[in-house]
């Protein structure tokens, strides 16, 4: 086997599920050889991850391809609907790395929709019912038994086509009356039992105005939808398996019953991205922002992509996890350890180092002149020799994390003991000689002596010494406020749990530290978005930061946490 034939074999093996049916299409040349995807979101709420994982597929595949994925705003239900969020998910496209072809709107196709529903009534496939929702619900039977037909099932065609007009009139009350597809009660799939398809809601819509007062279901929407833009191949979730025979059934309505097998759009489901610690229903994400339980939908403890970007992820390493996790036709909880794991690569190669100390105790150099100070190297990505150096100013009296020295330490704590040798990083290495304590036996000063030989770069430097602390001088920094991030539910799987879900969260996934300290340089260069603590984590600015309020939030700390909890 060639070396070209042997990577082609790797490649056909490296795809995914659906990647392998769209390029048996393209090679059978269905649809005239078109590849055409869209990603459709309902513009009630902002995009989570779970959004992101669509969109990667969605436009993923187009781009492998040689393909179009359009955007389209899936905009039937005016009562939860707004511009707000159609700006936030483009945003959230754009910010992932993503390009639409075209924008759309299921707004845009109304009064198709609505010509498509009266050609059903006049073929006797469709018919206004005026039973409750609950009596309509009670009549569709179960899996194993079939339904009972509507009273008004065979209601003249000439009627339903007035109550449908009368409908959209706005002088009919909300849930007074629906139209409903006549198709079968007593197919086992349930979907197919005379499924709702208009409904009446009296609000205004943010495109259309005031002009509809009868708005189609989203199961009659979709698919039409798709066809009339193009679309060969409609991407969804696993949710949407049962509903793919409707979808096939309104596209061969709408076809006709002509060439049913091609230039028609065809739906394949994959499963959705569920992660630990978290909750990705909509509905539950709008309440914990309506009732203030987090800063708005954007909180960096939030799931929402426009939450994950306030708190310092890349896109990059969303759509390295995204990738990681895969796509299947098997639901699975995915670890929310792998994604911070895959966040934490993909900072380590892009994050400037800067020196913070979270929680300062003062450590004095008793032999270190008092007025004197000098400048240190420090590197701003080991990772890349091409991103250079900077300049930290070292003094007498200098900050250390509290965390950092112990007076009674056992063995293998190699930080700050008395009477034993530390280095501090890109300086010297220090010999603490004893400490200062409040009456309440609370650490208020650390001493030390240093080694003028042992200066980073010099021979002294070269003797082994176990702990390498960092540091900031007490005069040369600025005080800052850190937000630390945990998980925001205390239970694995929230969404599981059979208690109301404000009950599960973590009343300890927010830690506001206001006495913190940081190196100037992370004030004066704030460019790349990315940092890294030394030896503490990756934080970046918050939107609130400002030079004169410093704010940083936490990202993912060095090392995983979440599997010792």
């Amino acid at each position: 086997m060639s070396e070209n034939q042997t990577l082609e074999v790797k490649e056909k093996k490296n795809l995914n599920f659906i990647e392998q049916i769209v390029e048996s299409d393209l090679q059978a040349g269905k649809n005239s050889g078109r590849l055409q995807t869209r990603f459709p979101p309902e513009p009630n709420g902002y995009l989570h991850i779970g959004h992101a994982k669509a969109i990667c597929m969605d436009f993923g595949i187009a781009e492998k391809f040689g393909g179009v994925c359009n955007l389209r705003l899936d905009d039937t239900n005016p009562e939860k609907e707004d511009t707000e969020y159609v700006e936030a998910i483009k945003q959230d496209i754009q910010w992932l790395g993503f390009k639409w072809g075209n924008i759309y709107h299921a707004s845009d196709y109304f009064q198709q929709l609505w010509d498509f529903a009266v050609q059903l009534i006049k073929e006797n496939k469709a018919y206004v019912d005026e039973q409750s929702s609950e009596l309509i619900a009670e009549q569709k039977g179960t899996p194993t038994q079939p339904g009972k037909p509507s009273p008004y099932r065979d209601r003249p065609v000439e009627e339903s086509l007035a109550l449908f007009e009368k409908m959209n009139s706005g002088e009919l009350p909300e849930g007074s009356m629906v139209l409903r597809a006549k198709i079968d009660m007593a197919n086992p799939n349930m979907h197919f039992r005379d499924p709702i398809i208009y409904r009446i809601i009296n609000k205004e819509h943010h495109r259309t105005g005031s002009k509809w007062k009868a708005y189609p279901m989203y199961d009659f929407a979709h698919g039409q939808s798709d066809y009339f833009e193009g679309v060969t191949h409609s991407i969804c979730t696993l949710e949407f398996v049962p509903h793919r025979p409707l979808y096939d059934y309104f596209v061969d309505e709408l076809k006709g019953g002509k060439d049913l097998e091609d230039n028609r759009p065809r739906q394949y489901e994959f499963n959705r991205l569920n992660l630990t610690y978290t909750v990705m229903s909509k509905r539950k994400l709008l309440a914990l922002v309506q009732e203030k339980l987090v800063d708005g939908w954007d909180d960096p403890r939030m799931p929402t992509v426009c939450g994950l970007r306030r708190r310092g992820y890349s896109p990059e390493a969303i759509r390295k996890f995204i990738d990681m996790i895969g796509y299947t036709k098997f639901e699975a909880l995915n670890d929310y350890a792998m994604l911070e794991a895959a966040v934490r690569e993909d900072l380590n190669a892009r994050a400037l180092r800067v020196s913070a100390v979270l929680n300062p105790v003062k450590l004095i150099i008793t032999n270190y002149p008092e007025n004197q100070t000098e400048e240190v190297e420090a590197v701003n990505n080991p990772e890349n020799e091409a991103e250079g150096t900077h300049m930290l100013t070292f003094s007498r009296e200098l900050w250390i994390e509290r965390e950092d020295f112990m007076e009674d330490a056992p063995k293998k704590f190699f930080r700050m003991v008395p009477g034993k040798e530390v280095r501090l990083k890109n300086a010297y290495i220090v010999k603490c000689t004893g400490c200062k304590k409040s009456e309440d036996g609370v650490i208020e000063e650390i001493y030390c002596e240093y080694d003028p030989e042992s200066k980073s770069g010099m021979e002294g430097a070269n003797r082994k010494v176990k702990g390498t602390l960092h540091w900031l001088s007490v005069n040369h920094c600025v005080k800052a406020e850190v937000r630390l991030y945990d998980r925001l539910f205390s239970v694995e799987n929230p969404s599981a749990d059979e208690r109301d879900f404000r009950e599960l969260l973590n009343p300890e996934s927010l830690q506001v530290l206001t006495d913190c300290y940081i190196e100037p340089y992370a004030i004066e260069h704030t460019d790349n978005r990315y940092l890294q603590f030394q030896r503490i984590g990756y934080f970046t600015y918050d939107k609130n930061f400002s030079p004169n309020h410093p704010v940083f939030n936490k990202t993912v700390g060095l090392k995983d946490s979440w599997t010792k909890k």
